[in-house]
């Protein structure tokens, strides 16, 4: 026993030092690495540059997206090799047995990916969760690459692979977007609608001018030559600093000029012949202030030119958000008062005989056309005495009388704690169901408080898009809604291509003027009913609303909060259903800024004679027109049975129709159904980003709602009431108005009822 104690003590290593220890593990750092992982270091590294790429485009430097990119794929190609061989250095102080460089750039492309995606949304999920798939993703990338580099594999294999891999990425690029199928609903609406189709030119197609080209600016331009040394004419600069602040120096050191002199830069497209033409301005919305936007609107510019008008785009970059500057505070109200400096401007320049606007111009006749926050700001430049009646800069603004106003996916904020309120000038909004930055359709916002208190000629129209999106309305600003990285997660399945979108905005915008600034009665059946220009268009879900200036109001539900009372004296009565007064709300369940009646049918039976109703009474009878007698009823409709569908099982069910009834001053009925017009259309779903999970998530939950509640507007001839009772007459008055609903169950809202 003791001889085997003293051998034990004998054959016991001797501890080494931890200094020692430490300094071999240093020594052998890299002795993991094999040419194998370090071959496979190119997944990592494309991942962490794919996410640095992503970065370079939502943080221009104005220097040009390749310059951009390149430097952000250097910067981070440095990072990912210091970081790299800095976490292989504390990997080997602790002597795992791991591939140290692989690993230490696997835990630079986590965290890198992690703070790229998190300065975009602010939130912990989603930018781990991104960090995760694409480091997983550079993984097996980079495991494959060292498979490929270490020439174990045949090299049929090898070329197989890499064959199908290149197909993958070719198909992913070049096979067409799936569009997917028009909503139930409107299919039929659609192909078979009964409605006869105008008979006039597609207002989308050139004119018959010959279209000259040409700038304006301050000549002092350092980004854009065009406004630079190759401007065509030399423009003031304007002071706006009682408008803007928060103008950062950095702004000033990018552009050149601070808040004491704007430049007055536009780009104008002009028709070759006689004047005097009508003059349109076009006003970009808020994108990234480097990405410069007024180039974008260059289709309709040549579009309205060949057609007649003058068209002006106006340069308001320097406005826009950048990521190293922010965006000027109260840009809103700036964004607007620069409009109207642009038509003193263009005043001047037609004023001077030795510029080529010279005579050119009818003054009298002059459209605003914006998008997204120029939507917004057109529609406050024609209502200026509401912000800018004090500003004695803007003298002389009663010689340019502006007569329409078209919004495409407006933004509608409060400025100074107002809104614009349009009188006696028509308004077009268009808005895409899959709008990825002004997601809620506040165009309609807008479009109620446009009214004509003394104007019978103006009108005010709506469309909605199921698959049309916010950006590829300009040309410029590519297909994604929100800047990169983030922009990467919206979805692109099943969306119009910007050549259909820019068509329907053509088609939309050309006929607004053709019925506005030259009184064109052969477009507005356009706007009145959208399927008289299917021909046109191309192939979606619409939907559109329409009040005319001369239409009499029957309801509206916004006088006061008693559902039982309308004006002129009239009574309303719900029989057998749900009924009550609302705000209308948006997607994101702001108000609408108008109020219509909820109708719903609940499950169950109802014996024919108790059929759900809702109706208007006149105790002598409804407001008439003054100069004839009712030809017309109108009202709009929101169909919002999916509400139904969101609380209870969406198992199916049969559809709702609605019966409209008119009751006569003598007494005599007359019935119509409402799909002998046109079928209620269920509003579209939208998927906006690539998976359920984002929608419900990203931008604290922006996407989260799939439908919005949107109007239709239906006018059905009187005509159709006496050819279902000869005895029905329309002359004595009408004394009732009554809505059956059948089928269902279902819910709708009504607003807006009325007679023409």
């Amino acid at each position: 026993m003791e001889l085997q104690a003293q051998t034990e003590l004998v054959v016991r290593p001797p501890k080494r030092p931890l200094r020692q220890t430490l300094r071999e593990r240093i020594r052998q750092t890299y002795r993991y690495d094999t040419a194998f992982w370090r071959m496979s270091l190119a997944g990592p590294w494309g991942a962490g540059m794919f996410a640095f790429a992503l970065a370079a485009l939502g943080m221009p430097t104005g220097l040009g997206a390749a310059v951009d990119t390149l430097s952000f794929a250097a910067a981070g190609t440095a990072a990912l090799f210091l970081t790299a061989h800095f976490a292989a250095f504390l990997l080997a102080l602790t002597g795992l047995p791991v591939p140290r460089l692989f690993a230490g750039a696997l835990l630079f492309d986590l965290t890198a990916i992690f703070l790229i995606f998190y300065q975009e949304e602010q939130a912990f999920a989603i930018p781990a969760v991104i960090s995760v798939i694409l480091t997983v993703a550079g993984a097996l990338v980079g495991l494959l690459v060292g498979w490929f580099a270490a020439g174990r594999a045949p090299l049929r294999l090898k070329a197989a692979i890499a064959g199908l891999m290149a197909l993958a990425c070719l198909s992913a690029a070049v096979w067409p977007p799936d569009r997917g199928a028009v909503p139930a609903g409107m299919a039929e609406v659609q192909a078979d609608s009964g409605t006869p189709p105008l008979t006039v030119a597609d207002p989308s197609k050139p004119g018959v001018y010959s279209v000259d080209t040409f700038t304006y600016g301050s000549g002092r331009d350092i980004w854009q030559p065009e406004y630079g040394k190759d401007v065509g004419l030399i423009s003031d600069s304007v002071d706006a600093s009682a408008y803007l602040e928060k103008w950062l120096r950095l702004r000033t050191l990018y552009w050149g000029f601070d808040t004491g002199a704007l430049p007055l830069n536009g780009r104008i497209w002009m028709p070759e012949g006689e004047g005097p033409f009508p003059l349109v301005l076009i006003v970009h919305g808020n994108h990234l202030m480097e990405d410069y936007s007024d180039d974008g609107y260059a289709y309709l510019g040549n579009l309205l030119a060949s057609r007649g008008y003058v068209a002006v785009s106006v340069d308001e970059n320097f406005l826009n958000y950048s990521v190293w500057s922010g965006i000027p505070e109260n840009d809103m109200k700036a964004r607007a008062w620069l409009l109207l400096k642009h038509l003193q401007q263009i005043g001047r320049f037609a004023d001077r005989a030795d510029t080529p606007l010279s005579g050119k111009l009818d003054f009298e006749r002059i459209a605003l056309i914006g998008h997204s926050r120029g939507g917004q700001a057109a529609a406050m430049a024609a209502d200026d005495e509401r912000w800018f009646s004090k500003d004695t800069t803007l003298v002389g603004m009663d010689r340019y009388h502006i007569r329409a106003v078209a919004a495409i996916a407006p933004t509608d904020k409060k400025v100074d704690d107002l809104y614009a309120r349009l009188a006696d000038v028509s308004y077009l909004t268009l808005q895409g169901a899959r709008d990825g930055d002004v997601t809620d359709f506040d165009g309609e916002r807008q479009y109620v408080r446009t009214s004509f208190p003394g104007s019978g000629n103006a009108f005010k129209a709506s469309l909605y898009i199921a698959d049309a999106n916010h950006s590829q309305f300009n040309t410029g600003w590519g297909g994604r809604d929100v800047s990169y990285p983030k922009g990467i997660l919206l979805s692109r399945r099943g969306m119009l291509t910007a050549e259909e979108q820019r068509t329907i905005a053509k088609v939309y915008i050309s006929a607004f003027l053709e019925s506005t600034l030259r009184e064109n009665e052969d477009y507005l059946p356009l706007f009145i009913d959208y399927r008289t220009g299917l021909s046109w268009l191309p192939e979606t879900s619409y939907f559109n609303r329409y009040e005319g200036g001369e239409m009499v109001t029957w309801a509206r539900f916004d006088e006061d909060a008693n559902r039982m009372t309308i004006p002129d004296g009239g009574t309303a009565r719900g029989t057998n259903l749900l009924w009550k007064e609302e705000e209308a709300k948006n997607r994101g369940n702001s108000g609408k800024g108008t109020r219509g009646i909820v109708l719903e049918r609940t499950a169950g039976a109802h014996p024919q004679a108790q059929v759900p109703a809702y109706s208007l009474n006149w105790e002598e009878s409804a407001p008439s027109p003054e100069n004839g007698p009712i030809e017309m009823l109108s009202f709009s409709l929101s169909n919002r049975s999916y509400e139904l569908d969101m609380k209870e099982d969406r198992s199916p069910r049969e559809e709702l129709d609605i019966e409209v009834e008119l009751e006569s001053g003598n007494g005599e009925t007359a019935r119509v159904p409402l799909s002998a017009f046109m079928p209620l259309p269920r509003l579209p779903e939208t998927s906006y980003t690539l998976h359920p999970w984002l929608d419900r998530h990203l931008s604290e939950g922006k996407y989260k709602d799939p439908i919005e509640a949107v109007f239709q507007t239906y006018r059905l001839p009187i005509a159709a009431f006496t050819a279902a009772n000869a005895e029905f007459d329309p002359g004595s008055g009408i004394r009732r108005l009554t809505f059956r609903l059948t089928g269902g169950p279902g819910r709708v809202m009504l607003d807006d009822i009325g007679a023409y």
